[in-house]
């Protein structure tokens, strides 16, 4: 990874500008796999210094790194104490569910007549990948496997902007769901709720397949609710 994001051009070319420019990227996309996986702990202070160190830049990339990372609810940065990877709170957590129930409804609902044969097969092709994930607790790939297919659902209704919005949500939920002890039986019932909604896409049926949704993210949200109680009363 370390070599990756070191393998910089000269500034010759505008593909060579957009490989500099993307370091901060990679340098993020890093940080946020390691805190996702639990390699970096909550808690943990990140000084930009030691990061910039461990990935053999200088600070202005890690600079920028930490602002997607502060942006997408990650690290916190608190004055002349570097940034500080954020502690879960079941608050912020229902606010994040509550967001996603009233966007991904709303543009599944503007979606679904627009919606053409070749939008229904991308979203049928993520189906497999992502329910073998599921059966292989493959934690790892639940939350970009899982937004690959509600963006699917979604991108007929052409809002860019709303899918922003929700990607970076989901983004954001996708830190809490690996903290869950999940279930044999939510994963069942999630590989079940995204068959039917995929087939009352298919059949055009618009209100039954936003009710489905809603009963989908509310499922989930009430499912991680309870665990992150759970794990605040046993600490």
């Amino acid at each position: 990874m370390v070599e990756a994001i070191m393998r910089v051009a000269k500034p010759t070319s505008k593909v060579s500008q957009i490989q500099r420019q993307s370091i901060p990227s990679q340098i993020a996309e890093s940080l946020r796999e390691r805190i996702l996986c639990g390699e970096l702990k909550q808690g943990e202070t990140l000084v930009q210094e030691l990061i910039a160190a461990e990935y053999g830049v200088s600070r202005m990339p890690v600079r920028e790194a930490f602002k997607q990372l502060e942006s997408a609810g990650l690290i916190q940065a608190r004055l002349h104490k570097g940034s500080v990877i954020t502690t879960p709170s079941v608050e912020h957590v229902m606010e994040l569910y509550e967001l996603r129930l009233l966007l991904e409804s709303e543009l599944l609902r503007a979606s679904i007549p627009r919606m053409s044969k070749g939008h229904l097969v991308a979203a049928e092709a993520i189906l497999p990948e992502l329910e073998k994930a599921y059966l292989d607790h493959d934690v790892n790939q639940w939350g970009r496997l899982n937004w690959m297919f509600h963006k699917s659902l979604y991108v007929a209704s052409e809002r860019v902007k709303t899918l922003s919005i929700i990607e970076s949500v989901n983004l954001q939920v996708d830190r809490y769901v690996r903290l869950q002890l999940i279930l044999d039986e939510k994963l069942a019932r999630a590989a079940d709720d995204h068959r039917e909604l995929l087939r009352l896409c298919r059949m055009k049926s618009v209100d039954e397949a936003v009710e489905c949704l809603r009963e989908h993210i509310n499922h989930a949200g009430d499912k991680l609710r309870a665990s992150l109680e759970q794990r605040t009363c046993n600490s």
